[in-house]
């Protein structure tokens, strides 16, 4: 559907050149410019919004690839989660099943390939695109490559997440909300404020939420087992899993800035995420079953989460028209959580039970200064300095049957990272037809992790990474352009797999492994190139194509092997080698009444991204990149009724399945995922609207399998986990 929806965009819409009277005509919903303030009658609230760029200019001019997305695209289904906004977005997807979200990932690389930014500061340690809520947001920017001055650990992309800015005008806007789900509730309440005073302006944001939901899965292990006599040994077991989750969730931001003559500005965002949440499951053998441990299992888990941030900004002029920005910043974020695990027999008799106590402690400090001037002959030249020092502690106690695990060690186990990274750019328009932006960025990285036998290694590795971006327009008279990109970039391990300590599963096999990390390990390292077209429609609208390729280096795989000392079987993150990755990424946004004439003005948007890639030391077929899948696609539509106060539309999300070969013993395969979305709006006044967001309309099964296959063991496990329609339902108010 994705792929005739680009196909017949491209079709329709390849047009003669705009004249500049067409260039002029009324641009769309869509990509609208800002509108003059119309007067407004007593008691009514005008919002100013002219004197900023439309999303679509500031796509397209902006020489390195980038997609801007604001507010009303943002707003426009009344999803619960960022993460609900991201996954339309081209190229980016998420794992597990639908409408259970996870990080956004573009390219469809796996965790840590994707670069997050909030407001344009990465994004601390821990930290989820979920501890903020879509009310929360201005606009969010996707860059498909890196630049110097966003930061090169961006392998797959940057994603950069802008909060509500201040601004002059006054407003007060509350929004109710409430989602149901599989006869669970989530309630939530979000609240908005700004205003100023003189050169002082300020934005509040806040939120409280109380997401519930009902997991459900059955997971059935088949095992085959050669035995030291020669024969064979076959086992099977069927686990039905239901889980009921509850979260209560609070945050607040603040952007508080200080205007001063000749553009000056002071600024600081404080902010605070804080959530408890506990979780109830039950575990039962079905018939079927034919070695188990256990007949009926339960366990409890309680666990709470807390981020406090500090960031600051000065921007100044100096003499000679240099601008001078000095941004600093603190992270602290703290984590406990307890688990109780029981199993029983058939009989209801106490087997054995399990108790886990954690806590994780991590902090950053970051300080940025970043100079820039602009150049006669249109140069912007931007040069800079990174300092950031990141520290974690991990302290967890596992008691079975009230004894101490026998693979526990230390108490406290602690990591740490320091990054100093030195850069400069010049962006600068050489002539009407072409605009070059260049860059240089070298950062030295250095780690400390720890082991489990208390060695504590350091490593130390250097990234120079040269980015040169391009932008050729064949006629500046019309809006087709052509992108260029020549990039290093690359990826450090977290903190958390450099943490050597052993985590022990309840029930080790090859397919549900202790899992361990690797002090050793290295940063990888990226070179890559991206082409695109873009032709933005006169009317607005964008039709785009872009392709890309990747070659890592000191690739990072989480490998399986048996330990000879125990015999129990454990998963280890490694440095593997080269790996490969490309891929074609097409888009078109425009209405309806733009490819054919006479039909409704409806607002058409649609994606597709197919992606390809092989691990070098691991044999065909399926040797991808791990969670990559081979494509994604997204179609949407709305409309709004003319003569009525009602919006709808609605939006369909395609990922196909895949199979992974991790090595030659292991593999994983991940089914198709399809969601189906619908909204409604009903504006009732200009100070009030009802929203209605169904998620997941004809939901599915979700299905996924792990094969272990070597040394004798052959053990597949497959998991069917149980979706579920969420209706979403939210008043607006603007106070």
């Amino acid at each position: 559907m994705g792929v005739l929806a680009v196909a017949a965009a491209h079709a329709a819409l390849a047009q003669p050149a705009a004249t500049p009277a067409a260039a002029s005509a009324p641009p769309s919903a869509a990509s609208a410019p800002p509108r003059a303030a119309v007067p407004a009658t007593a008691g009514q609230r005008v919002d100013v919004t002219g004197g900023r760029e439309s999303d679509s200019d500031q796509r397209r001019q902006s020489t390195a690839a980038k997609i801007v997305i604001g507010r009303e695209e943002i707003e426009r289904f009344g999803d619960s989660t960022v993460g609900e906004v991201l996954k339309r977005l081209p190229g980016v997807t998420s794992a597990g099943p639908p409408g259970r979200g996870g990080p956004p990932r573009m390219r469809g690389l796996g965790g840590g390939y994707t670069q997050i930014l909030i407001d344009g500061q990465r994004a601390p340690a821990g930290f989820s695109v979920d501890q903020l809520t879509p009310e929360q947001l201005e606009r969010i920017e996707i860059l498909r490559a890196p630049t110097a001055e966003t930061g090169a650990r961006a392998i797959g992309g940057t994603i950069n997440i802008v909060t509500r800015e201040g601004f002059k005008v006054r407003l007060n806007d509350l929004r109710l909300g409430a989602g149901f789900e599989n006869g669970k509730v989530s309630p939530g309440l979000f609240w908005t404020r700004n205003d100023s005073d003189g050169n002082f302006v300020y934005n509040l944001t806040g939120a409280v939420f109380g997401p519930h939901s009902r997991n459900q899965s059955e997971t059935t292990t088949l095992r085959e087992e050669t035995l030291p006599s020669g024969g064979q040994r076959r086992s099977r077991k069927i686990e039905r899993q239901v889980s009921d989750n509850s979260r209560l969730g609070t945050n607040l931001n603040a952007r508080l800035q200080w205007r001063g003559e000749g553009g000056d500005l002071l600024m600081l965002m404080p902010g605070m995420f804080a959530t408890r949440g506990e979780t109830r499951s039950s575990f039962d053998m079905l018939p079927g079953t034919t070695d188990a441990n256990y007949a009926r299992a339960r366990s409890d888990a309680d666990n709470q989460f807390a981020t406090l941030r500090l960031n600051g900004t000065w921007r100044t002029r100096l003499p000679a028209e240099f601008r001078l920005e000095l941004n600093g910043g603190s992270n602290l974020s703290r984590g406990e959580s307890r688990s109780f695990r029981e199993e029983f027999n058939l009989a209801g008799g106490l087997l054995r039970d399990e108790r886990s106590d954690g806590d994780s402690l991590e902090r950053s400090i970051t300080l940025n200064g970043k100079l820039s001037k602009l150049l006669a002959g249109d140069h912007n030249f931007v040069s800079g300095w990174e300092l950031e020092d990141l520290r974690r502690e991990d302290g967890r106690v596992t008691l079975r049957n009230g004894i101490r695990s026998d693979t526990e060690f230390e108490d406290n186990l602690a990591a740490s990272s320091s990054r100093v990274a030195l850069y400069a750019q010049d962006e600068w328009t050489l002539n009407p037809n072409w605009s070059a932006h260049v860059g240089l960025r070298t950062e030295r990285i250095g780690t400390r992790g720890e082991g489990a036998a208390g060695e504590r290694p350091r490593n130390q590795s250097s990234v120079t990474t040269p980015l040169v971006h391009f932008l050729y327009k064949p006629d500046p008279k019309v809006r087709d352009q052509v992108r260029i990109s020549l990039t290093r970039s690359y990826k450090s391990p977290t903190l958390g797999n450099l943490i050597g300590r052993r985590t022990e599963s309840t029930d080790n096999s090859p397919t549900s492994p202790d899992r361990e990390g690797n002090a050793a390990l290295q940063p990888e390292l990226a070179t890559g190139i991206d082409l695109a077209y873009e032709r933005y429609l006169a009317e607005g609208g964008v039709l785009s194509a872009n392709v890309f390729a990747r070659r890592i280096t000191d690739y990072i795989r989480t490998r399986t092997t048996q330990d000879p000392a125990t015999g129990r079987y454990v998963s280890r993150p490694l440095n593997v080698g080269e790996a490969f990755t490309s891929g074609v990424e097409l888009e078109a946004k425009f209405r309806l009444d733009q490819a054919m004439a006479g039909a409704p003005r409806v607002e058409l948007r649609s994606n597709l991204s197919l992606f390809n890639s092989r691990v070098k030391d691991v044999p065909g077929p399926d040797n991808r990149l791990d969670q990559q899948p081979r494509g994604t696609a997204n179609i949407g539509a709305d409309y709004r009724f003319r003569g009525t106060p009602l919006t709808m539309g609605g939006s369909l999300n395609l990922t196909p399945s895949y199979r992974t070969q991790v090595s030659q013993q292991q593999s994983v395969s991940i089914p198709s995922k399809r969601q189906f979305d619908m909204f409604a709006l009903w504006v009732f006044n200009p100070g009030a609207q009802l929203r209605v967001n169904l998620s997941n309309l004809a939901p599915r099964d979700y299905s996924s399998d792990s094969l272990f296959d070597g040394d004798g063991v052959r053990e597949l496990r497959s998991t069917t986990s149980r979706t579920d329609t969420n209706v979403r339902l939210g008043l607006e108010l603007k106070l």
